[in-house]
This record gives C-alpha cells, sequence and structure tokens, in this order.
C-alpha cells in the first residue's frame, strides 16, 4: 500500500483539498449551532480559500514545470535571464495564491493595489492553465498521429519549448486585453419585453437591471458611484439588484455602499440576495444597510408596483432569496416561490427577481404565469476560457430567452466582475428593460 509520503505532489495536493472540502461539510453540519456569527463567518472564508489553494496548487506544479523546469534541463538555464525568470514566475504563482485571502485582510473603501494586482495574477493564471493544457493536448495528438510515439528529437525538444513561450506570450496579450476591456465603463443595454396583463397605464415603464457588482477586494466606491451616476442618467421608474452587491461585510465596507443612497427611481429600488451576500455571512446587517439608503430587500415576498397615472392599475413584483442559502443552511433563508408569490395571482402581471438562472427554471416549472424573470450569476462567462463553464451549467446563459408562449427571462451578464479584474468575451452591462403592454 503506498503511504502519502510516497505521493506524487498532485495528489497530495488533491487529497488535501478533499480534506479541506470535508471540514466545509462537517462544520457546516455539526459547528454551525455552537460557534458565532462572526467565527463561523471568518471559518467559512477561510475555508474556502484554502480549498481553492489546495486546487490550485495542482495547476500550479504543472506551471513551474512547464516554464521552469524545462528550461533548467536546456542550455537556458545558464543564461542570466534565467534566475529573473524564476523568480518572476514564482511571484506570479504567489500571487495568483494569495487573491483568495484578500477577502479576509484587505477589503476597504477602494481596493488595495495588492488586491488588484493578486487578482489579475489569478486570471492570467487561469488563461495560462488553459493553454498549456491545450497545446498540450495538441502536441500529443500530433506525436500519436505522426506514430513517433515517446521518442524524441531535436525537432520534438524544440516544441516541446515553444509550447509554454507561446503559451505566455498568449496569456499576456490576453490578460492586457482583458483588463482594458473591464475598465471600461458597463454599456448601456436597452430591451424591449412584451409582458401580458401589464395595464395599458404602464406601458413603457422602465426597469434598470443591475446584477453581480461584487463590492469587496477588486470593485469600490469609485465604480459604484459611477454606476449610480449611469443608473440616473436613465431616469428609470424602478431600479432592482438581483443579487451579488458584495463579497464583504456589511459593516467594514459601508463606505464602498454610500453611493446607492444617490439612486433615484420614483417606483422604487429593490434587492434580492444572491449567493455570494450568503457567503459574507452577514445578510441581516446588509438588509438594514441597504433600508438605510431606501432600497427595500425582497425577502421571499412581493411589493404591489402601483401606475403612477391609476391606483387601480399594478403588477407584482416579487424577490425570492437565493438557493445557496438552503445549500448552506442559512437560518431563516432560502428560495421560497409559495411564499415570495403569496396574493400575487395571475389576473395580474408578475415579475419575479431570482438571482441564478437556475432558479427561474425551478420557478417556471413551479408557477408557469410568472410573465418576467429578472437574474444573473452567469456573468456571461466573464471571461475565457470560463464560457464553457457557465454555459453549460445554467438553464439560461445570458440575455433574453422566450418560455412558453408568455414568459421571458433575462439574464444579465453583470454590471462589474467578480474578483479577477478582467473580461474575455463578455462586456459588463447596465440594462434598462422598457416593459410593453401587449
Amino acid at each position: 500500500m503506498i503511504s502519502f509520503k510516497q505521493l506524487p505532489l498532485e495528489a497530495k495536493a488533491a487529497v488535501a483539498a478533499g480534506v479541506v472540502f470535508f471540514s466545509m461539510m462537517l462544520s457546516r453540519s455539526y459547528l454551525a449551532e455552537q460557534l458565532e456569527l462572526r467565527t463561523r463567518r471568518w471559518l467559512l472564508r477561510l475555508q474556502m480559500a484554502l480549498f481553492a489553494n489546495a486546487l490550485m496548487l495542482i495547476g500550479s506544479l504543472h506551471v513551474w514545470r512547464s516554464t521552469v523546469t524545462t528550461f533548467s534541463r536546456s542550455s537556458a538555464a545558464s543564461s542570466f535571464c534565467f534566475m529573473p525568470w524564476k523568480i518572476a514566475v514564482f511571484m506570479f504563482l504567489a500571487l495568483a495564491h494569495s487573491s483568495f485571502f484578500t477577502l479576509l485582510f484587505l477589503v476597504a473603501e477602494e481596493p488595495y493595489f495588492f488586491s488588484l494586482a493578486a487578482y489579475t495574477c489569478l486570471g492570467a493564471y487561469i488563461i495560462l492553465i488553459f493553454f498549456l493544457f491545450t497545446l498540450g493536448s495538441v502536441e500529443q495528438a500530433y506525436k500519436f498521429l505522426a506514430g513517433r510515439g515517446a521518442k524524441a528529437d531535436t525537432g520534438n525538444k524544440n516544441r516541446t519549448a515553444m509550447k509554454p513561450i507561446l503559451a505566455v506570450v498568449l496569456t499576456v496579450v490576453l490578460t492586457v486585453v482583458g483588463l482594458l476591456n473591464a475598465s471600461q465603463p458597463p454599456t448601456v443595454n436597452s430591451v424591449e419585453v412584451p409582458v401580458l396583463k401589464l395595464p395599458l397605464t404602464m406601458n413603457n415603464l422602465k426597469v434598470v437591471l443591475l446584477s453581480d457588482i461584487h463590492l469587496g477586494p477588486t470593485v469600490g466606491k469609485t465604480k459604484l458611484a459611477m454606476i449610480v451616476r449611469m443608473v440616473n442618467a436613465l431616469k428609470p421608474d424602478i431600479t432592482v439588484i438581483v443579487g451579488d452587491l458584495t463579497d464583504s461585510e456589511a459593516e467594514i465596507i459601508r463606505p464602498a455602499v454610500e453611493p446607492l443612497g444617490e439612486l433615484n427611481s420614483p417606483l422604487g429600488t429593490y434587492f434580492v440576495t444572491g449567493n455570494h451576500e450568503y457567503y459574507t455571512s452577514d445578510v441581516s446587517n446588509w438588509f438594514e444597510l441597504l433600508k438605510s439608503f431606501n432600497i427595500r430587500p425582497l425577502h421571499n415576498e412581493n411589493v404591489k408596483i402601483v401606475s403612477p397615472k391609476s391606483t387601480d392599475d399594478w403588477f407584482c413584483l416579487a424577490g425570492v432569496d437565493d438557493i445557496e442559502a438552503d445549500a448552506l443552511r442559512y437560518s431563516g433563508h432560502g428560495m421560497d416561490l409559495k411564499k415570495a408569490l403569496t396574493d400575487c395571482s395571475s389576473e395580474h402581471a408578475i415579475v419575479l427577481l431570482a438571482h441564478q438562472p437556475i432558479a427561474a427554471k425551478w420557478a417556471l416549472q413551479e408557477r408557469p404565469d410568472i410573465n418576467l424573470i429578472l437574474s444573473g450569476h452567469t456573468h456571461g462567462g466573464q471571461m475565457f476560457p470560463l464560457h464553457a463553464g457557465a454555459y453549460f451549467l445554467n438553464p439560461f446563459f445570458v440575455g433574453l430567452y422566450k418560455v412558453g408562449q408568455n414568459t421571458f427571462v433575462y439574464v444579465s451578464p453583470g454590471t462589474m466582475y467578480f474578483g479577477i479584474p478582467m473580461r474575455l468575451g463578455s462586456r459588463a452591462e447596465i440594462t434598462e428593460i422598457i416593459l410593453r403592454s401587449p
């Protein structure tokens, strides 16, 4: 039987990840009621950071062997550039690994430079891993098709050396492009949606949709203030925030949230939780903070949006808690559609706010009479090569979907970004939804 010491480093990292994951499940099941909220909150974040780092270690070992060890066996090792290169690769990997810990120690009104650098390295790390794997697979396929087996000649050695160089060059180029794209203000996307049973007096009602702002290590007050100015310039009747507003505790990041108090929507501003609100373990304090800015959380509840032209005309705006609350066993929270739609009959139009597209799917299975669901969560993939995962894991990916005859689902690609200050193949968006009465 092979002992732990005899396992390769990658296997040891996988075992470590499994141990951390098991401890997360154990603490959620048996320690949740025994620990005070602040301790539980800190423990959960630490466990998530350790779990991510254990998994990343597998990739980091591959990066090191591909970009350093490969060249240490060649004439390049004697070059004066080799030692600075080794240091650069080590620092790159160290920064990428440290990114998850910034949630614990480096969150303030504005992002710290270290946090921005660490998350940029994390984004570059993901791209680099992808290209190393892809180019390695192409190389192996070429060897197989060429019938050369495991024998290496001079050409093979040159191709082996070129693989990490090409991967690094592509990574640098795409990282710069991604950073520039994410640094641009969100685009404003105007979408017209016919809503069955919407009163004629509410035709052309304007709803501005925000999602996935992720206030935290890399998004602060300046960016939020820009978003608020752009929203107010659109002069919405209603503003809705469909989750993942934050990645931090309310007390720590309160100064960065202040611009939300300047939102000006005559028929109100509303909020529902996303999965990241539950990762903060501070939802109650966030609810109170948002209320102080005249933003109403819809905690499995609904409100009647009454027409400014006639008090007899209205539609039902409902919101559900994010489904992650159930997985985390967050007391008093969890998606409860029946409660959220209390008194919302099919005689009036129903608009539902639900952070995750999978929740939108579940809601329509239970209540097909819902006319419009507004979601986020997917970020439109945010950055290459994460699009495939986001696409296949969600029943609705990004944009407007028609379900059946009279129901629509709109999934926002996100108003900012999560952690990594990059966007590749997607664009941050503020969505202007114009409700049409058929």
